[in-house]
């Protein structure tokens, strides 16, 4: 089993927390992780990405020129980084702030509206999770009992009263993937 996920937006979407709770979520479960986090030159509101490895093997390297898994917050990572998926790989974008995302044939895409979920839950700072939580319902990476553990590690003392809040972000996100995932799999048999 080898996930090779890079994860990009704008600096202050979450971007980091993504790859740390999916690399905790990942020594739950006993496998090899990597995460490796990129900064771009801003002080605020610049780009962000991090790399994440998850691996029942060794992992030999951090970094990742062809990405299994692209999650992509906004459309300058998408534009950046979509290219770069495996051949068959995953492209999940934000379709909040991507309305006309450039056609990719050689990975399965998909676009969920995390901001809009995020505020449906109140919060809009957790569209990070629901992109998370669509990722693994998607790909079934870790489990979702083991992200939600990990939060506990993620989160500093003072936030863990919004671990609730993290777990039904995750869970809309998860359920949002199983909805796109079945009506493609309807539209495939009609």
């Amino acid at each position: 089993m080898l996930h090779e996920v890079i994860a990009a937006g704008f600096g202050g979407q979450g971007v980091m927390v993504i790859g740390q709770l999916l690399a905790y979520a990942g020594l739950e479960e006993g496998l090899n992780v990597s995460w490796y986090p990129a900064y771009g030159p801003e002080m605020r509101g610049g780009t962000a990405n991090c790399t994440v490895v998850l691996s029942d093997a060794e992992v030999a390297s951090p970094v990742v020129s062809r990405p299994s898994a692209v999650l992509a917050m906004n459309g300058p990572s998408l534009e950046r980084f979509g290219p770069r998926a495996r051949e068959g790989g995953l492209i999940l974008f934000n379709s909040s702030l991507i309305a006309h995302p450039p056609p990719y044939s050689h990975a399965r895409s998909f676009g969920l509206p995390v901001n809009e979920i995020a505020l449906e839950l109140g919060e809009p700072r957790v569209a990070n999770m629901v992109m998370l939580g669509a990722f693994l319902g998607f790909t079934g990476a870790v489990s979702l009992a083991s992200a939600v553990k990990a939060l506990q590690k993620v989160l500093p003392a003072r936030r863990h009263h919004l671990i609730p809040l993290n777990e039904e972000a995750l869970r809309r996100g998860e359920r949002a993937a199983l909805a796109l995932l079945e009506d493609r799999r309807c539209a495939n048999e009609g």
